[in-house]
C-alpha cells in the first residue's frame, strides 16, 4: 500500500498540475488525513508562508515569487473563491476599470460585487473588499482569461453604474469622473441605456452629469433621452451635502461638489 503524501508534497503536486486552489476537505480526503491531522499540517504551512487562506476552509497556494507578498494575486483565485462560498459575482469598480485600461488611478484593494453583504477578506498583503448589487446576475459581464483560469469582470458600462453608485468604493466624485474619463471611448451609448432600468433613477442622473462633465456629452446623449421621458425628481451631485446652487436641466442634478478630473 502506497504511503500517502506529505502535505507539502501535496501541494507541490497541485501546483505542478496548474491548480492554485484548495479546500481544507479536499485536502484531507485526498491526502487520507484526519481532520486534525490536516489542520496542523496545512496551519504548519500557512506558518511557512506555503499557503494562504482568504476565507476559512479555502487555501491559496502561494508561488516562490509571490512569498514576499504572502498570496498571489486575487486574479488568480477570485473565480474559485466565490464558487466556495456558492455566491454569484464580478470583478467591478476600480478594479475592472483598470481590466478595461482605465488604470490611472489604481486601486488599493480587489473590488468585487455580489449578492449579499460579505466581509473583506484578506491573503497576506491582498485585500478583497465586496459590494453587495441583488441585481448582481443581471448586470452586464465579460468573462476575462486569467493566469489561472477565468473570471468574470462587469463591462465599461456597467462599472461606469457602479463608480457612481458605490462612492465610497470609487473613491470619491472627483476620482470617478477621471476614471469614467479614461473608461468613455470603451463605452457604448445604447449598451448604458440597456443597465440604467437596472439602477435606481439618481444613480443615472450623476452618471450622465458626470459624463457631461468631462466631455462625454454624446456618449450620455441616449441615457439623457431615456431619462427625460421618466421625469426624475432634482437630485444632489453628493448626497446629503447643502445644494444652494443651479439644477443642471439636462440631468436634474444640483452640483454641489467641484470636480477636479485628473486625465
Amino acid at each position: 500500500m502506497p504511503s500517502r503524501p506529505a502535505m507539502s508534497v501535496w501541494v507541490e503536486q497541485l501546483q505542478a498540475r496548474g491548480r492554485y486552489t484548495f479546500t481544507r476537505a479536499q485536502a484531507e480526503s485526498e491526502t487520507e488525513r484526519s481532520f486534525v491531522a490536516t489542520q496542523t499540517a496545512l496551519r504548519r504551512l500557512k506558518e511557512q508562508g506555503r499557503i494562504a487562506s482568504p476565507r476559512r476552509g479555502f487555501y491559496v497556494v502561494v508561488p516562490p515569487e509571490y512569498r514576499s507578498a504572502g498570496s498571489p494575486p486575487a486574479s488568480w483565485f477570485i473565480d474559485e473563491l466565490m464558487r466556495h462560498l456558492d455566491q454569484p459575482y464580478y470583478v467591478g469598480l476600480l478594479s475592472a476599470a483598470a481590466i478595461h485600461g482605465a488604470s490611472h488611478q489604481q486601486p488599493m484593494v480587489f473590488q468585487v460585487v455580489t449578492s449579499k453583504p460579505t466581509r473583506e477578506m484578506r491573503a497576506g498583503k491582498v485585500t478583497i473588499r465586496f459590494s453587495m448589487n441583488n441585481k448582481v446576475e443581471q448586470m452586464p459581464v465579460t468573462e476575462k482569461q486569467t493566469e489561472t483560469g477565468t473570471m468574470w469582470v462587469a463591462t465599461p458600462e456597467a462599472t461606469a453604474f457602479d463608480l457612481v453608485r458605490y462612492q465610497a468604493g470609487a473613491g470619491h466624485l472627483s476620482n470617478a469622473a477621471t476614471v469614467l474619463a479614461e473608461l468613455a471611448e470603451r463605452m457604448d451609448p445604447q449598451a448604458l441605456v440597456s443597465i440604467a432600468h437596472l439602477v435606481r433613477l439618481p444613480h443615472t442622473q450623476r452618471l450622465g452629469y458626470l459624463l457631461d462633465a468631462v466631455g462625454e456629452g454624446d456618449l450620455a446623449g441616449p441615457l439623457a433621452k431615456w431619462l427625460e421621458a421618466r421625469k426624475p425628481r432634482a437630485i444632489r451631485l453628493r448626497p446629503g451635502e447643502p445644494a444652494d446652487v443651479e439644477i443642471d436641466r439636462r440631468w436634474r442634478v444640483q452640483p454641489n461638489a467641484e470636480l477636479e478630473v485628473d486625465v
